[in-house]
């Protein structure tokens, strides 16, 4: 054989291995590679999803907390308003109540002084009949003499 001959049927053998390779080994290869760069883009593509979620779910976590930090401020502010309104309202009734014992004390205090007062008119209206009675020397009877005794005491008012 001839290197034309030859080189015909390596041709021929080479033609028939790629008609071979075209028809069996290449679509398994090509569907292979389909595949897998359909898988990469569905990864790239769940990534980016992912991506996109993880940034909304730590947008909604920042706005969450951002709500429960004013939630908290709120409520610390009306605690703080509650404490304040019954300090305030402890005061008023403290007042009102030293108001009451003040007053209390001064009608005691009146009353104390009025006693004192009877008391002492009193003392004093025996040791002017006392002091009459010796002066008279004779013995005066309080029951007789009650409305001198009276008008006695009323002068000495």
């Amino acid at each position: 054989m001839s290197i034309t001959g030859t080189l015909i049927i390596q041709v021929i053998v080479f033609l028939i291995l790629v008609g071979f390779t075209m028809k069996f080994v290449w679509p398994p290869i090509a569907a292979a590679l389909d595949e897998r760069a359909r898988k990469i883009s569905e990864g790239l593509a769940a990534a980016d999803k992912a991506k996109s979620e993880l940034a909304a779910a730590d947008r909604r976590v920042e706005q969450e907390l951002a709500n429960s930090r004013n939630q908290t401020a709120a409520l610390l502010a009306d605690a703080e308003r509650r404490a304040q309104a019954i300090v305030e309202e402890a005061k008023g009734r403290a007042t009102e109540e030293a108001n009451k014992i003040i007053a209390a004390a001064r009608a005691e205090a009146e009353q104390q002084t009025v006693k004192a007062r009877e008391a002492l008119r009193e003392q004093v209206a025996v040791l002017a009949v006392k002091g009459a009675e010796q002066i008279l020397r004779r013995e005066v009877n309080p029951g007789v003499h009650a409305e001198l005794l009276s008008r006695l005491q009323t002068e000495l008012a």
